[in-house]
């Protein structure tokens, strides 16, 4: 089978991290990265049609727009789009922002909540759901994942199933039941290394929200995260 995978980003263009996210998740997957084509979402979603020509959907971070300001371009066009692909059953796997746009668009909410803002390398729990799910299955009941956050979901969609949650935040994953679709508030798409990388690049951001010696507290809080390594690879081994 020709795996072609369509990637939504979010990003300015010179961002570096926009060519770094595709790369991420090509090296998680252990796929080349040209076998993921990028999509700029501040010129507007793809259609329905020309996502369903590709193997899977991905949706990554994004670290200039947040869901609750609604500042990203074509926002509603975006959520639209998503519950489309959710309708049509289309394999989709969303991280952190795409995570955040997919609790929207099938109904949920998204709220700020800086108080709680995860950046660095924290815990997560399984639920007992996450346990029977043939994708989370795979982890064991805790683990260190990698987070770069400051909004969260305080209501998931109706129907979905929730997964994982962390000690600051309820609701770090979910799946749409009977359909390949999976989506984490964390980043399994990241190593410590990339995660710190990432924080780095978009410090700016988070210095409106901590001093400079909170600042340097984070750096010191990237980890590896080896279990969420296995995720990407068995979603891609289910959907193929």
């Amino acid at each position: 089978m020709t795996i072609r995978l369509l990637l939504l980003q979010a990003r300015y263009p010179g961002d570096p991290a926009k060519e770094e996210e595709r790369a991420s998740f090509a090296a998680r997957m252990g796929i080349p990265v040209d076998t993921i084509d990028s999509h700029d979402l501040l010129q507007g979603p793809p259609t329905i049609s020309q996502i369903q020509a590709y193997t899977a959907l991905l949706i990554g971070g994004a670290g200039d727009f947040d869901v609750t300001k609604r500042n990203l371009p074509h926002f509603d066009s975006v959520l639209e789009v998503l519950a489309q692909v959710v309708e049509a059953g289309h394999p989709m796997f969303a991280s952190c922002f795409g995570f955040q746009m997919l609790v929207e668009a099938l109904g949920g909410r998204i709220v700020r909540d800086e108080a709680n803002m995860e950046v660095g390398t924290y815990r997560v729990y399984l639920t007992d759901a996450a346990q029977e799910d043939e994708l989370f299955r795979i982890l064991p009941t805790t683990f260190m994942a990698q987070e770069g956050h400051k909004e969260r979901a305080q209501v998931l969609p109706p129907g979905v199933i929730h997964l994982a949650y962390s000690d600051r935040v309820p609701y770090q994953a979910f799946r749409v039941p009977g359909k390949p679709i999976w989506a984490t508030q964390f980043h399994p798409e990241l190593t410590g290394e990339d995660n710190r990388r990432r924080f780095e690049q978009y410090v700016r951001v988070y210095g409106q929200y901590m001093s400079e010696e909170e600042l340097q507290e984070r750096l010191r809080m990237f980890q590896p995260s080896p279990e969420t390594e296995e995720i990407l690879p068995r979603f891609l081994d289910l959907i193929t």
